[in-house]
């Protein structure tokens, strides 16, 4: 079933907000006398119920394997049976839509519920829990304060982070009957949520289609290449593909020939054994392209 992904400051209340969250819909489940919904499972997660410390966060090779710790806690319990409540720091809008897309690939739905605690109630806080031993403690002030710094706030605009829930500091609850719209939905019809086009497998049909497939995906390369090649030192930038309606939005940083192999080397692997059609792969593969540079 859903996910519901829990995004903040450090010392927001994140955990609060997720635990209310949590009673809430097993108080649902239990009320119900809907099959779909009385068979529903809640998962809480977080850095606590991973036993991950929060010392983490002091390095980057320690915190990336956090992260990676998490979405797998996530992607193992993650189904159309149960709602998992992924109360991790998930400020890293590219780590949001990894969960994303591992949720539309059960087609399943999900929400992102942005806590939104004043830095400056944060950082008091913060100071308090350091001083309290009895509790669980808060960050490192330089953690804490480069965690702010890092923290990339969750848009409403963008797929991956709608739909988008904001609780405010004064706010006693957030808005329970809303999320539950949105993620499992109501009068006995579920939320149904439909894969990306470009993950979809279907029969293979056409001749020459794996050599269609290995000359499309060359070639639109060969583009982006080109296109570097020709505006050395920009940052980002759109690039025109003949025959594809939508244009390439190039990362902040060049793509060099490995990576861009890499990329479609699994496009090609995803879509080799069941065809799309011909006249299709090159404007899914921009698709493709564009999802993977948000990463």
């Amino acid at each position: 079933m859903p996910l519901v992904l829990i995004s903040g400051y450090p010392s927001s209340g994140k955990t609060h907000r997720s635990n209310q969250l949590r009673e809430f819909f097993n108080h649902k489940i239990v009320a119900s006398n809907d099959p779909r919904v009385s068979r529903l499972k809640v998962h809480h997660i977080n850095d606590q119920t991973l036993g991950v410390s929060r010392d983490v966060y002091r390095t980057a090779k320690a915190e990336k394997d956090a992260r990676a710790e998490e979405y797998s806690a996530v992607k193992r319990v993650l189904s159309r049976d149960d709602i998992v409540i992924a109360d991790g720091m998930n400020y890293i809008k590219g780590f949001r839509y990894q969960l994303y897309c591992e949720a539309k690939a059960l087609q399943t739905p999900s929400c992102v519920v942005h806590v939104g605690t004043p830095i400056e109630k944060c950082r008091e806080i913060n100071a308090r829990l350091l001083v309290d031993k009895e509790t669980d403690g808060g960050y490192a002030e330089e953690d804490f304060e480069n965690l702010v710094f890092r923290y990339e706030e969750p848009n409403g605009m963008t797929r991956w982070d709608s739909p988008l829930f904001t609780v405010l500091d004064q706010d006693e609850t957030p808005p329970f009957e809303n999320i539950w719209e949105a993620i499992v939905g109501s009068d006995g019809k579920a939320k149904i949520v439909r894969p990306n086009q470009a993950t979809v497998l279907k029969p293979a049909t056409e001749q020459n289609y794996l050599y269609e497939l290995d000359k499309t995906t060359s070639d639109v390369l060969s583009h982006i290449l080109v296109w570097q090649k020709d505006h050395v030192g920009e940052e980002g930038g759109e690039v025109l593909i003949p025959g594809a309606e939508k244009h390439i939005e190039l990362p902040g940083s060049p793509m060099t020939l490995p990576q861009l192999q890499r990329i479609r080397r699994q496009f090609i692997t995803m879509n080799r054994q069941h065809s799309l059609s011909k006249s299709r792969i090159k404007g899914l593969f921009v698709d493709y392209l564009n999802d993977q540079f948000l990463r």
